[in-house]
C-alpha cells in the first residue's frame, strides 16, 4: 500500500487486518468473535467482519467504538436484530475500552448484487477485515477512487439530511445528541472526502486527513469539515454544532456532490 492507500495497480488495499488491532482490544475482538460464533453460528451466519479504527490500528482506548458486519445466508429478521442487539450490549458493558458497539446485517445476497457493487461491496473488499467464514472479497472486483465510486457510496447525502434533522428534533438527552453527532460527523467528513477522491486519486478512512484533503479543494469550507471530523472521533451534544452540519454544511455539500458526482442509483 502507498502513501494514498492504493495497491501497486491503482486499486484501493483493503485498509485493515486482524494483526494491526491493539493489545487493548484483543480481548474485545476475542469475545465479539466467541458471542457471534455462539449465536450466529450454523445456519445464519456467512461471514462475519470488523471495520473501522480497531482494525485498522488506530481506536483509542476508552474513546473508540467497536464495528462488526455480519453477512448472513438469508435477508435479517427481527429474531436477528435482537440477537445482535444483544451482542452489542454484552460487548459494551464488559469492556470500558470501547465506547459503544455497532453490528451491521446484510443478506450475502445484498452485499454481492449488481446493485452494491460500488457501495456495499466495496465496504467489504476493502473497509471490511474478515473476522469468521469465507471471505466475501474474493467474489468481488478490485476497486479505484473513481467517479462512480464515489456516486454509489456518498451520493444519497440529500436524501439522508431531513432523517439527521428529524432525529435531532426527537434527541432528548446528551447521550441521543452525542450519537447522533457521531453519526453526522463521520458521514459528513466522509462525504467531503469522497466528494474529492477521484481528484486526489486516493483512499483514506483517517477523519483528519479526509477533511485536510477535502480543504485542499475547498478551502472556504475546511474550518467546518475539520468540526466534523472531530465529532466525529469525540462526539458532542452541542445542539449548535449539529444544526451547523445539518443545516449549513450538510445541503451545500449535498448539492456540490450532485453537482460533481451526481446521485447515487436509487435501491429497491
Amino acid at each position: 500500500m502507498n502513501e494514498r492507500g492504493l495497491d501497486r495497480d491503482g486499486t484501493i488495499a483493503r485498509e485493515g487486518a486482524l494483526d494491526r488491532v491493539p493489545a487493548a482490544f484483543v480481548p474485545v475482538v476475542d469475545a465479539a468473535r466467541a458471542h457471534i460464533t455462539e449465536t450466529f453460528g450454523g445456519t445464519r451466519l456467512h461471514s462475519a467482519y470488523l471495520y473501522g479504527s480497531i482494525p485498522r490500528g488506530t481506536a483509542m482506548s476508552g474513546v473508540s467504538d467497536l464495528d462488526l458486519q455480519l453477512a448472513l445466508h438469508d435477508e435479517p429478521t427481527e429474531y436477528d436484530r435482537a440477537d445482535a442487539k444483544a451482542i452489542e450490549a454484552v460487548l459494551d458493558r464488559a469492556f470500558p475500552q470501547i465506547d459503544g458497539v455497532g453490528i451491521l446485517l446484510t443478506s450475502r445476497r445484498v452485499l454481492l448484487s449488481d446493485v452494491e457493487r460500488h457501495d456495499a461491496g466495496f465496504f467489504i473488499a476493502c473497509l471490511c477485515t474478515p473476522l469468521l467464514g469465507p471471505d466475501l472479497a474474493e467474489q468481488l472486483p478490485r476497486y479505484r477512487p473513481t467517479a462512480l465510486l464515489a456516486r454509489e457510496t456518498n451520493g444519497d447525502l440529500a436524501r439522508v439530511l431531513p432523517y439527521w434533522r428529524a432525529k435531532a428534533a426527537e434527541a432528548a438527552t446528551d447521550a441521543d445528541r452525542r450519537t447522533l453527532s457521531r453519526l453526522v460527523g463521520r458521514r459528513i467528513v466522509r462525504t467531503g472526502f469522497t466528494l474529492i477522491m477521484p481528484r486526489w486519486d486516493g483512499w483514506t478512512s483517517d477523519l483528519d486527513q479526509s477533511a485536510e484533503l477535502f480543504g485542499r479543494y475547498y478551502p472556504e469550507h475546511v474550518e467546518q469539515m475539520r468540526v466534523a471530523a472531530s465529532i466525529g472521533r469525540a462526539p458532542s451534544p452541542d445542539l449548535a454544532v449539529l444544526g451547523m452540519l445539518i443545516n449549513d454544511l450538510g445541503p451545500w455539500l449535498a448539492a456540490e456532490y450532485t453537482a460533481v458526482h451526481g446521485e447515487k442509483a436509487p435501491r429497491p
